[in-house]
């Protein structure tokens, strides 16, 4: 069972008009789209926390490394799992 909270938050004015055109733009209400941002923000800190960093291994902080082919799925399983 969930319990919602009501709480107000505090967004400078050209913010909030960018939060509500984009929840209308995507279909969503304002409250859905920062629920999404709150969950992706903790979500992500999680991660870091927990030393979790996904990082493909055609990246590297470089770019695509030489003979990565991304339409290839088999391929770039191997060379996430290592083979």
């Amino acid at each position: 069972m969930l319990i919602w909270m009501r709480t107000t938050i505090n967004l400078p004015d050209p913010l909030y008009r960018e939060l509500k055109r984009f929840a209308a733009e995507h279909g969503k209400t304002v409250t859905d789209v920062i629920q999404d941002a709150v969950s992706e923000t903790l979500l992500r800190q999680s991660q870091r926390s927990m030393g979790e960093r996904l990082v493909l291994p055609t990246f590297k902080g470089n770019g695509m490394l030489p003979g990565v082919d991304l339409s290839d799925n088999a391929g770039l399983r191997d060379l996430m799992d290592g083979l």
